[in-house]
C-alpha cells in the first residue's frame, strides 16, 4: 500500500512510502543534495542511487540496515552518470558485491567525469564569483580518496529486472538531462524514481538535451499513473510537479526559439529572458546553461561550453541579483 506522498515529510532520511520501497531524502535540494532510494524484496533490496561522497553514502547505508541486514543490497542503479549520484558507488559495488547497473551512454560519461574533476574544480582560480560560488555549491562535499568503479551492466532503451520476485523497469530517457538518463520503475508499488529528470522546487539543468528528449520523458513519467513520484532533488511530487518542470522546459525552449529567430544572441537572452513565477525556484541561475544548450540545439552546433564556463556564467548572473 502506497502512503499519502503529502504525508511523508520533507526531512532528511529515510522515508517509507510504499510496502518496502524507501525514499532517501536530502533537503534542500540544491546542489549534491540529491535523493536515492531501496527497494526491498524477499530476500535482497536494489538501491536507486548513491550520494555524492563516501560520508554520506556511509551515513546513508546505515540508516538503511534495519532493512538490508535481513534484505542486502544485491543492485545499484544509477539513474545517470552525475557524481551526486553515484560517487558511493564504491561501497555497495566492486569488491562490496552488489551489481552496479546503469545506460551505456551513462557507463561512458561516468568515466569521463570522475571524482577527481570535481575535487581539481574546487582548487581551481576561477575569480572570486565564480569560485565563491562553486564554493557555495560543492564545498559541503569531500571528493578525495572516492575511486568510482565501473558499471557491471549496461543497456540501451529498456531493461526488466527481477529482484527477489519483484519486477522493476529500467527505461532510458537520456539523452536530456545528462547523456543516459533512466527512471526506475517499480508497477506493483505504482512508484517511479525519476532521478535529476525531476527537480522539485529546483531548476532544471541542461547538461546535455535535447530539451524534447526531456519533455518527452516528463510524459512518459505522466504515462506510467504512478502513485508515488521521487524526484532526483526535491520532495516527493505528483503529476503537478512533473507538468511544472515540463511547462519550465517548454517555456524555455519557446523563448529561445522566437527570441533566436529575432535575431538575439544566447548572451542576449540570458540577460533579458523574464522568468516570472520560475525565478522562485531554487538555482534558477541554470537559466545561463540551459539557454545555451538550447541554442547549441538550434544552431545545430556541437560545440560546448566548458563548465568553467558555464559555472562562470551561472555565478555572474546570481552575483547581479544579489
Amino acid at each position: 500500500m502506497n502512503k499519502d506522498f503529502k504525508n511523508v515529510s520533507y526531512t532528511h532520511g529515510l522515508h517509507e512510502v510504499a510496502d518496502n520501497v524507501f525514499a532517501y531524502l536530502q533537503p534542500d535540494g540544491g546542489w549534491g543534495w540529491s535523493n536515492a532510494g531501496l527497494i526491498a524484496s524477499e530476500w535482497s533490496s536494489l538501491l536507486v542511487d548513491t550520494l555524492f561522497d563516501l560520508k554520506l553514502t556511509r551515513n546513508m547505508l546505515d540508516s538503511m540496515s534495519s532493512v538490508t541486514s535481513a534484505h542486502p543490497i544485491n543492485v545499484v542503479v544509477n539513474t545517470h552518470a552525475n557524481g551526486d549520484h553515484c560517487y558511493g558507488n564504491s561501497l555497495v559495488g566492486g569488491e562490496n558485491g552488489a551489481q552496479i547497473i546503469t545506460t551505456e551512454a551513462a557507463a561512458v560519461e561516468m568515466e569521463a567525469i570522475p571524482p577527481s574533476v570535481l575535487e581539481a574544480l574546487m582548487q581551481i582560480d576561477l575569480g572570486e564569483a565564480t569560485n565563491s560560488y562553486i564554493q557555495d555549491a560543492f564545498g559541503s562535499f569531500d571528493f578525495s580518496n572516492i575511486e568510482l568503479p565501473p558499471p557491471d551492466r549496461t543497456f540501451s532503451g529498456e531493461l526488466q529486472l527481477d529482484v527477489g520476485g519483484r519486477t522493476v523497469e529500467l527505461i532510458e530517457v537520456g539523452p536530456a538531462h545528462t547523456s543516459g538518463d533512466l527512471l526506475v520503475h517499480l508497477p506493483d508499488a505504482a512508484t517511479v524514481f525519476c532521478g535529476d529528470i525531476l527537480f522539485i522546487h529546483g531548476t532544471p539543468i541542461i547538461w546535455d538535451g535535447p530539451v524534447s528528449n526531456w519533455i518527452d520523458a516528463c510524459d512518459r513519467i505522466l504515462g506510467l499513473e504512478a502513485e508515488v513520484i521521487i524526484p532526483g532533488h526535491g520532495p516527493l511530487t505528483d503529476a503537478t510537479g512533473v507538468t511544472a518542470v515540463r511547462d519550465y522546459l517548454d517555456f524555455v525552449d519557446s523563448e529561445c526559439r522566437k527570441r533566436h529567430a529575432f535575431g538575439q544572441t544566447a548572451a542576449e537572452v540570458i540577460a533579458d529572458i523574464d522568468l516570472g513565477a520560475f525565478k522562485e525556484w531554487g538555482e534558477w541561475e541554470r537559466i545561463a546553461v540551459n539557454v545555451y544548450a538550447i541554442f547549441r540545439e538550434i544552431e545545430e552546433d556541437q560545440t560546448v561550453q566548458s563548465p568553467l564556463e558555464l559555472f562562470g556564467e551561472m555565478a555572474k548572473l546570481k552575483k547581479g541579483c544579489s
